[in-house]
């Protein structure tokens, strides 16, 4: 780049993206004189998904902007909760985030999940058809302009995530309403009208069944129900909602 130079400084929650002597504080950049402010964010590698307000010279800008010579760029972190205008909030989670998908719906929150690597572009086109936000730790799968939103995800481990996304986007919970591994809808069964689908002790040692109108799975509160019960109750303490069917 040969254009106008500006100076920029990225929120501490963004660095991460950027290389390491843009960390510390304000930097200078050349600019070609002609690309979008928001396309010179991404040139340095934070994600527009990631990025909050655009602050030129201290006034707020359009990611259109078009850097000019002695300008000074402050990009600041999403703001929480994170509204997403126009749609129901759903989400889609590409294939390395089984876990944060079963959570979530766990909690009743609509969590679609692609259990196979179908690749970006397929991915980026079911975040557009169906609204959804798109959640990953793929940096280069949300640069992609044809996303209808989405978020990166900051850590590798399970709690964090989930914490992560409930805090950013604040969903209602409704846990135990969605089937975790399909992500349909659960409701109420007869025992009579699930018995061919379940085990002998299971059908001797409890009475109380759901089932998924999706693919037909049976749920009870078996030996692992403790373990679901604390992530449950955790996120409802710190995050608001019911425990209960």
């Amino acid at each position: 780049m040969n254009g106008p130079e500006i100076h920029i400084s990225f929120a501490p929650g963004l660095r991460l993206f950027v290389a390491a002597e843009r960390r510390a504080g304000r930097t200078p950049v050349i600019t070609d004189g002609v690309s979008s402010l928001g396309h010179v964010v991404e040139s340095l590698g934070v994600p527009l998904t990631e990025a909050g307000r655009l602050l030129v010279d201290g006034r707020p800008v359009d990611v259109s902007h078009v850097p000019a010579a002695g300008e000074t760029v402050e990009v600041e972190d999403v703001a929480r909760p994170q509204a997403v205008p126009g749609a129901p909030l759903r989400f889609l989670l590409d294939v390395h985030l089984g876990t944060l998908a079963r959570r979530l719906r766990l909690l009743g929150v609509d969590a679609a999940y692609e259990s196979e690597d179908i690749g970006d572009p397929a991915l980026a086109t079911r975040s557009a058809r169906e609204r959804r936000v798109m959640l990953s730790r793929d940096r280069g799968l949300l640069r992609r302009r044809e996303l209808w939103a989405g978020a990166y995800v900051y850590s590798d481990r399970p709690d964090e995530q989930l914490r992560d996304v409930l805090e950013r986007f604040a969903p209602p919970l409704a846990p135990w309403t969605r089937c975790t591994a399909c992500n349909g809808e659960l409701t109420e069964a007869d025992k009579d009208a699930v018995r061919a689908r379940l085990e002998r002790g299971t059908e001797k040692t409890y009475d109380v069944f759901a089932q998924c109108g999706e693919c037909g799975r049976v749920y009870w509160r078996g030996a692992h129900h403790s373990r679901l019960e604390a992530i449950v109750s955790e996120a409802v303490r710190e995050f608001g909602g019911a425990t209960a069917l």
